[in-house]
């Protein structure tokens, strides 16, 4: 099925709209296209749905504030047969833990420094400069303990 755009500017659309995302520049501002859009190459919405790279070109439910043409709202992105599924990862949180759990890894990087944990159960620690302080013991034990 083929879409001609633009067509006829409409007044006021009430209704949920098909459009395609053209570009995202910024993940809040992506420009879309649309039946009755006001501007042959896509006009700049607001988004609720997250998006990615990866979308670009593919079709996007859009609402607009207000009912007007030229204020688009990302509601969500339309889901085909070929989508690849999204990648599983878990956070719980209550009064006395946050726990993260993904299938494959956990990455935690800031700048130089980050902290990996694999599913094989390897911790990976790494950084410009490490300390490791403790008011009582402070134990290192292993299979083997290699010290530089």
């Amino acid at each position: 099925m083929t879409v001609q755009y633009p067509l006829p500017i409409q007044a006021r659309i009430d209704a949920v709209v098909i459009g395609t995302l053209l570009e995202l520049p910024r993940a809040s501002a992506p420009r879309v296209l649309y039946p009755g859009c006001p501007d042959g190459s896509g006009v700049v919405a607001r988004c609720t749905a997250r998006l990615g790279p990866a979308d670009i070109g593919g079709q996007v439910a859009l609402m607009f504030e207000g009912g007007d043409p030229a204020c688009p709202l990302v509601i969500g992105r339309l889901l085909g047969t070929d989508t690849p599924p999204e990648p599983v990862a878990h956070v719980r949180l209550d009064d006395q833990c946050l726990e993260l759990s993904a299938e494959r890894e956990i990455v935690l990087r800031c700048g130089k420094a980050s902290i990996t944990l694999t599913r094989a159960g390897k911790v990976i620690i790494q950084g410009a400069y490490l300390s490791s302080r403790s008011s009582g013991v402070n134990r290192i034990k292993g299979g083997s303990v290699q010290i530089n």
